[in-house]
This record gives C-alpha cells, sequence and structure tokens, in this order.
C-alpha cells in the first residue's frame, strides 16, 4: 500500500464533502425564465453556497433571501444572505424567517420561487407558532437534541410548534409555483424531514408530536403542550390545494457521497462495501455493531475479506447522560474503538459532511489501532469518557479531532472503517 490509512480516510472524507458540493448539483435543476419574478429563498448550512451557485447560473433578474449558520455564509449580489445560530435558534433567525415568510406573501402567479433548502433549516427557520416564543423554541430544541430522539422524531415535533416548517411556506407562497432544490441530511432522504419540510405537505400530526414529547419523557414549556394537545400547531397536510403543482427536487443525498468515497478506495486497491446510507440508532450502539463486524473481518474474512473498507452513513444519536460536551460522531468512534480493543489494522474515521460534530466547531475523528493505548499513556480511561459522552474531549487530547471549518453543504455522518490485511 503507498499511501498511509489514515491519510485515505481522509481523502475519502474530502472526496465525501466535494460529491454534494451545491456547484455540483445545482445547475441542471434551474427553471426556465418565468413570465414573473425569480424569487430565491431558503435556509440551510448549504444555503448561501447554494444561492451563489443560481446566481452564478442564472442570467435574468432575481432576487431573495437566505438564511445560513453562522460562519457558512458565501457573498452574492442579488441573494441577501443573514447569517444566525444552529442548532438552538436565536434572534437573527427568527427575523430571518419572519422576512422569508412576509416575502411568500406577497407574490404572484406569475412568479417562480425557487426554494434552496438544505440541513439546518430547522433550526435557523426559527418562526414560532403565533402561542409560543423564541425562547419557547429554544428550550425545546435543547431538550429535544439531549433525548435521543431521532431527527425524524425531532423534526416531527419541530414542525408542529412552526409557522413556517411542515408546509407553511410553500402554502404562503400561493399562487405562485414554487420549486424546492433539497440536499438530504436525513436517513431515507424524506423531503418532510429535510429543514422539517417547509415547502412540503406533512402527513404526521399533533398527536404525533405529542407521544413522541411523551416518549422520550422530554420536558417542555406548558405552552408548547397547549398547542400540541389543542391541535392549534396542525401542519399543511398533502393534498392540500395550495401545494397544487410543486415541484421538490433531492439534488444531493448521503448515497451520492458514500459512493464518491468508496470510488476513491477502490483506486488505493481496497474492495468497499456500503453498508447503509440511513444508519440510525444510539451511536454508542452502533459504534459497538460496528466493531463486531469489522472484527469478523479482521479475524476470519467474514462477511468480507480484508483488505476492505466500511462505509455507512445516517443520522445517530446521543442521549447525553454524562457532563462531556456529545458529538454523535465521536462517541460512536470512542465506542467502537473500545469495542475493537487494539485490533491490529483497524482504522476508523467518523464526521458529520458539515463540518460540525453536535455542538462544536469540529467534523469528527480519526481512530488508529494504538488509540486506546495513546489515552491509557496521557491517564485517560476511554470507559469513562464514553461513560461521560466525552469524546470530543478524549480525541482532543490525542490529537486525532477532524476539523474542516464550514464545508458549505451537510449530506449527514460519513462514517469509513479501513481493515487492513495484517
Amino acid at each position: 500500500m503507498t499511501i498511509h490509512p489514515r491519510d485515505l480516510l481522509r481523502q475519502m472524507f474530502d472526496a465525501a464533502v466535494a460529491a454534494a458540493q451545491p456547484s455540483h448539483a445545482i445547475p441542471a435543476h434551474l427553471p426556465k425564465a418565468p413570465n414573473g419574478r425569480l424569487v430565491v429563498i431558503g435556509a440551510g448550512k448549504a444555503s448561501a453556497a447554494m444561492a451563489r451557485v443560481v446566481e452564478d447560473n442564472w442570467p435574468g433578474p432575481l432576487s431573495g433571501l437566505v438564511v445560513t449558520r453562522y460562519g457558512y455564509g458565501v457573498p452574492c449580489q442579488r441573494i441577501e444572505i443573514i447569517e444566525a445560530a444552529h442548532p438552538v435558534p436565536d434572534a437573527a433567525g427568527l427575523a430571518a424567517a419572519r422576512r422569508i415568510f412576509d416575502l411568500a406573501t406577497s407574490l404572484t402567479a406569475d412568479d417562480v420561487v425557487l426554494c434552496l433548502i438544505s440541513g439546518g433549516a430547522s433550526a435557523l427557520l426559527a418562526l414560532p407558532h403565533a402561542d409560543l416564543t423564541l425562547e419557547d423554541k429554544q428550550a425545546v430544541n435543547r431538550a429535544l437534541l439531549a433525548s435521543g430522539a431521532t431527527i425524524t422524531e425531532m423534526n416531527c415535533v419541530r414542525r408542529h410548534l412552526s409557522a413556517i416548517k411542515g408546509g407553511r411556506l410553500a402554502a404562503a407562497c400561493h399562487p405562485a409555483k414554487v420549486i424546492s432544490l433539497l440536499i438530504s441530511d436525513v436517513p431515507g432522504d424524506n423531503p418532510t424531514d429535510i429543514g422539517s419540510g417547509p415547502t412540503v405537505g406533512d402527513a404526521t400530526s399533533c398527536a404525533d408530536a405529542l407521544a413522541i414529547i411523551r416518549r422520550y419523557g422530554i420536558d417542555v414549556p406548558a405552552k408548547v403542550l397547549a398547542v400540541l394537545e389543542s391541535g392549534r400547531g396542525e401542519s399543511v397536510k398533502p393534498d392540500d390545494p395550495r401545494l397544487k403543482g410543486i415541484e421538490t427536487k433531492i439534488i444531493a443525498a448521503p448515497q451520492l457521497a458514500l459512493e464518491a468515497a468508496a470510488e476513491v478506495a477502490e483506486k488505493a486497491g481496497f474492495k468497499t462495501y456500503i453498508l447503509g446510507d440511513s444508519i440510525e440508532g444510539e451511536a454508542r450502539d452502533v459504534g459497538k455493531a460496528m466493531a463486531g463486524i469489522a472484527l469478523q473481518v479482521a479475524k476470519r474474512d467474514q462477511p468480507f475479506a480484508a483488505p476492505c473498507v466500511l462505509l455507512s452513513g445516517g443520522e445517530t444519536t446521543v442521549t447525553v447522560r454524562g457532563k462531556g460536551r456529545g458529538g454523535r460522531n465521536v462517541e460512536f468512534l470512542l465506542s467502537l474503538g473500545i469495542a475493537l480493543d487494539g485490533q491490529a489494522g483497524v482504522y476508523a474515521l467518523a464526521a458529520d459532511t458539515d463540518g460540525v460534530d453536535g455542538m462544536e466547531e469540529v467534523a469528527g475523528a480519526l481512530f488508529t489501532p494504538d488509540s486506546l493505548a495513546r489515552a491509557w499513556a496521557k491517564g485517560i480511561k476511554p470507559k469513562d469518557a464514553l461513560a461521560d459522552n466525552d469524546g470530543h474531549g478524549f480525541f482532543e487530547a490525542l490529537g486525532d479531532q477532524l476539523i474542516t471549518g464550514p464545508t458549505l453543504t451537510n449530506v449527514n455522518d460519513f462514517r469509513a472503517i479501513l481493515i487492513e490485511t495484517v
């Protein structure tokens, strides 16, 4: 082999991120020039980069407004870019969401709305239900993030506490034509779950959202329970006539990113297997299960023969019980490493393609066969770090964090396990 496993893993991750860049995905999906205006609206970690690609490839007049995460802005000339907080919304996100909604209500039947949505839009489009405040939304978001609920469950709750998500933004655009371009960051690529579905009808109900809150024992303000119990937070349904004729296109998704990474590994001489692009569950449980597969490969050449690479995507969860900083990718990786127990020839990388794992400005980390030994030499007990949800602290101490800065895209988590022949 001519490349070190650490370097190959990083090249694979970089290829996955590159494959999901808006510059590759958007130009082929731009609409024909409308009789009226082309208005661009949107939200998400990739939305500013998406807006810039639209500007660069649209010869005629256009205007618009999108909101992205702090640090993820890209300069545009005709589309206004606003930055706001993620994953817990702030006043800037509230103001941006209100302006986007007001813009939507000013359109005519001759206008076309190009809506650019990527992961992160749920927090960035922070326009709460009329009976709720930004503080209520912040409290719910914090509780959801620590609950262990899946992204599908979290977004179901968010849709029913919003004045703009769950199809409400598209309904506000009526009678204009709406074309939504989505970069998927959710398992299964369901448009309803991408950014909590601001421009698609929602088949779930307030009762579903309430059941999720009770299932996980999530502590929410009394006003939130009242909105759900009364049904006042009901979302716009798929058969609503205001949504007729809306076009929704997924232009980048986790599977595409995994395939790009697989191509890099194959060129380096590794047979590569994609185990799934929508794997969910507690991060530590998924890590332990993946370690079991890797050990079977390393020791018995089953179900695959080494050398090989195992790829997976999706979005795991972390139920935060310790005092650590969480982070589903580092928690997965630490759990995986503990279960591998120093197995020779097994390396791994886990990172979020948006460059942010949990609430940290860190994409993820790398694990090597000697990671546990290096930790013990520093007086760090890996199992204690895992119990404390302190994966970030563990990998920071080893110098094995993966820090990318804003990647300007988001197709969810990327996990790669490289197994050498020992």
